[in-house]
């Protein structure tokens, strides 16, 4: 089929859902073209880091506004556009047209909740359903998360990851090595990229109470010591104040869905990254209600909370 992408942008941009066949086919090319990416991208500032998004499209739109639309601004995801909110297949659309469209402008990478496991318990399985009557879109793009690559590293100095440090990962080059092209594993290494926290009161790489891996500052410091790296930056935590910096302020955390779940009242936050390498964190709130179309209660199935 002819794909027309300035025409399928314009749909998104105004919420719409494209047809089945339209998705397959953005899903078909996306993976023809991340198949022969590397597991750890090249990105040279400027460049806008952003966090987790968890389908919530309207503040996606609002984070554009913000931070200015695509191709004018070149930007970096890591990773969690699905699940919790009430847009994921909009969300996700529209940030696979936006890369298909402008490939050297947009950087896609993995988190967690691209996942098949993940994503039938937390909303995106069911809302494809709910949307398009089966699970054809779903499996669409499961299959094409597993093409996403897991890192990235902006000017060759700030690594670039939706979780953390993995106790098995010394290196950039042992990333570069690994299998990606796969259901998200439950141990190993890029299950501890994708899933990792880091724990200023601890030291090495444990595992905490919930079954969560978790790393030290002491990890950051040799990490980056060994890479000839100078900052680490990545999502997967909600931050109250949209961004937090720790481990020394050789880390930071951001998070760019502003109230997420519409209950926390967080506000959220993008890193702007300056062609020097100089970071601004640039904050914004949810967008307004006068902006967004939310569906009926009685539509969302509740989820288990692991975030909060």
């Amino acid at each position: 089929m002819t794909l027309n992408l300035d025409l399928a942008l314009e749909q998104l941009y105004r919420g719409e859902l494209l047809s089945e066949l339209t998705v397959k086919e953005i899903c078909e090319r996306l993976k023809e073209t991340m198949i022969y990416q590397p597991n750890v991208q090249v990105v040279q500032a400027p460049v806008t880091v952003v966090g987790d998004i968890h389908g919530q499209l309207y503040d996606l739109l609002e984070l554009f506004r913000v931070g200015g639309r695509p191709p004018h601004i070149n930007y970096l995801f890591l990773g969690n556009y699905v699940d919790r909110g009430f847009q994921s297949v909009e969300t996700i659309t529209l940030l696979a047209c936006l890369k298909l469209r402008y490939p050297s402008r947009i950087h896609l990478l993995r988190g967690c909740h691209e996942s098949r496991i993940i994503t039938q318990v937390y909303g995106f399985y069911s809302e494809c359903i709910r949307k398009y009557g089966s699970s054809s879109v779903w499996r669409y793009f499961t299959e094409m998360f597993d093409h996403l690559p897991l890192a990235a590293v902006v000017n060759n100095s700030i690594f670039c990851v939706h979780g953390g440090l993995s106790s098995s990962i010394n290196t950039l080059d042992h990333i570069r090595v690994l299998n990606r092209f796969r259901e998200v594993p439950g141990e190993g290494a890029q299950m501890e990229l994708l899933w990792a926290d880091p724990d200023e009161k601890s030291t090495g790489f444990k595992v905490n109470s919930r079954g969560v891996p978790t790393f030290g500052p002491d990890t950051v410091d040799k990490f980056l010591k060994t890479n000839n790296l100078e900052h680490i930056a990545r999502g997967h935590q909600v931050c109250l104040d949209g961004f937090q910096v720790s481990c020394g302020g050789k880390l930071s955390t951001i998070w760019s869905a502003p109230n997420f779940n519409n209950t926390v009242g967080n506000v959220a936050a993008i890193m702007e990254v300056s062609e020097s390498g100089e970071k601004y964190y640039n904050t914004f709130l949810a967008a307004p209600e006068s902006e967004r179309i939310d569906p009926p209660p009685n539509s969302i199935k509740e989820v288990p909370d692991y975030y909060l």
